[in-house]
């Protein structure tokens, strides 16, 4: 536990406001695949059904857990409230999606998603580091 103080002690104190701008960026972002995954929910079943990895109702209830994660975690990311905590709560999700779907799927196929997981996965990353920053709605006073 010292140690995650420790980092998020330097992540408080060492945050540039342009980092605000892009954490909300990231949230939209969240936001928009969370809207994007459920209009195409049909093909995260057919790949789902594919790999045999249980019944009907635990694939239904994981898609609506990665929507949800990401519509909820997005606009929390956006306005800058438990920052942390959500990018933590998506950081698994990401991780599938770069290491296992988008690999699989081919890195330098037209319009793969590889990039923007990978993207989003280090965002995710920076921000589980950093924190909410100045432009935040739960922002703390700094008390020098």
């Amino acid at each position: 536990m010292k140690l995650l103080r420790k980092i998020q002690d330097w992540g408080d104190r060492h945050h540039p406001q342009w980092l605000d701008y892009f954490r909300m960026l990231l949230g939209v972002v969240l936001i928009w695949k969370g809207i994007d995954f459920y209009r195409h929910m049909d093909v995260f079943s057919q790949l789902m059904h594919g790999s045999m990895l249980g019944t009907a109702v635990s694939i239904s209830a994981l898609a609506h857990m990665i929507i949800l994660a990401h519509l909820i975690g997005g606009l929390a990311i956006a306005i800058g409230t438990h920052t942390r905590f959500f990018c933590i709560l998506n950081l698994p999700i990401l991780i599938g999606a770069v290491f296992f779907i988008n690999m699989s799927a081919g890195i330098f196929n037209p319009y793969s998603e590889f990039w923007l997981s990978s993207l989003v996965l280090a965002a995710l990353l920076c921000f589980v580091v950093e924190g909410n920053g100045v432009i935040a709605v739960d922002r703390e006073a700094i008390v020098s």
